[in-house]
């Protein structure tokens, strides 16, 4: 049996990753920075990830024999006011992570963001040397670094697109940003709703990703554990898709009405204080090959991300 600390998951991708490994057999524990409340589902653990000693704590009651590092600052505007801090949140944190996984014998699986790249390129694979353009994509760089040069057993995961429910925070709202996460149950909410949905048209934010749905990301990081990866993998879809193409495939799998989707520029306030890579579509030979698996298209993506809204149970692709 596969025993999996998790750090983030009472965040988006986390909650979702936790879901998946727990329904796949795995002993789970979320290392969890405060209190996530009586309905919170899986296991958990307060743990100071700024203490070394606590995190040792958590992987010896746990008997982990593998880390799964999710947690981050998710406030990108935040990083620019307090730099350093911002470089503990991630670098210091994936190192301390890092350390004790090694003390522990257990692997790590590190995951990381396609903002680690420029947006200059198209479907970069793998072995692309990355080239960051703001914070949050330099101080995931480093994170990254840290895994490849520091872990005795240890892969980084990219992910890019996310789209999927919030397993957590489910009541929240969901809100177009300038990056993709959220952009397709933002339009549904609306649409659903009888609302119009403005797609975001704009040279200066992220508007080509591959998306992958969060449950698709739990089910390969599992296989990553399982078949003991190591190195850099690319968990995304198989399709590019800009803004106005996710828009128009959600509505046809969604049936919603394409006439309530038009097409304008970003709010003010909505751009974080730093350039955003346009293009952060990947791809995936690497990936493919080590876990023996082939990225889902789009529409199957969306179909599998229909399914969990309507039945309220994750649908994962990768079997």
């Amino acid at each position: 049996m596969e025993r999996v600390l998790i750090t983030g998951g009472t965040g988006f991708v986390g909650g979702n990753v936790a879901e998946v490994l727990t329904a796949r057999g795995a002993d789970v524990l979320c290392a969890v920075r405060r209190d996530p409340g009586p309905d919170f589902p899986w296991t958990w653990r307060l743990t100071d990830l700024s203490d070394p000693v606590d995190i040792d704590a958590a992987m010896t009651e746990h008997s982990a024999n593998s880390v799964l590092h999710l947690a981050i600052d998710n406030d990108l505007i935040g990083l620019y006011s307090d730099r350093r801090a911002g470089f503990d949140a991630y670098v210091g944190m994936t190192r301390r992570i890092v350390d004790a996984a090694n003390r522990a014998g257990a692997r790590v699986g590190y995951l990381s963001t396609d903002w680690v790249h420029d947006g200059t390129s198209h479907m970069v694979p793998e072995d692309l040397p990355v080239s960051p353009v703001n914070l949050y994509g330099l101080f995931k760089a480093l994170s990254e670094q840290t895994v490849l040069d520091r872990a005795d057993a240890g892969f980084v995961a990219r992910v890019g697109g996310v789209q999927g429910r919030h397993l957590t925070r489910p009541s929240s709202p969901r809100e177009q940003d300038c990056g993709f996460g959220y952009f397709v149950l933002s339009l549904v909410d609306a649409l659903s709703a009888g609302r119009e949905f403005t797609v975001w048209q704009a040279d200066d934010i992220n508007g080509v990703a591959s998306p992958i749905i969060a449950a698709e990301i739990g089910a390969l990081l599992l296989r990553a554990i399982e078949k003991k990866a190591d190195g850099i993998l690319h968990l995304v879809g198989a399709d590019a898709v800009t803004r106005r193409e996710l828009a128009e495939k959600a509505c046809a799998v969604f049936d919603l009405d394409p006439k309530l989707v038009k097409y304008g520029a970003v709010p003010d306030g909505a751009r974080i204080p730093a350039p955003m890579p346009f293009d952060t579509s990947l791809s995936t030979p690497r990936t493919d090959e080590i876990l023996g698996t082939s990225p889902g298209s789009i529409t199957a993506q969306l179909r599998g991300l229909r399914q969990e809204v309507e039945t309220g149970a994750s649908a994962p692709l990768t079997a």
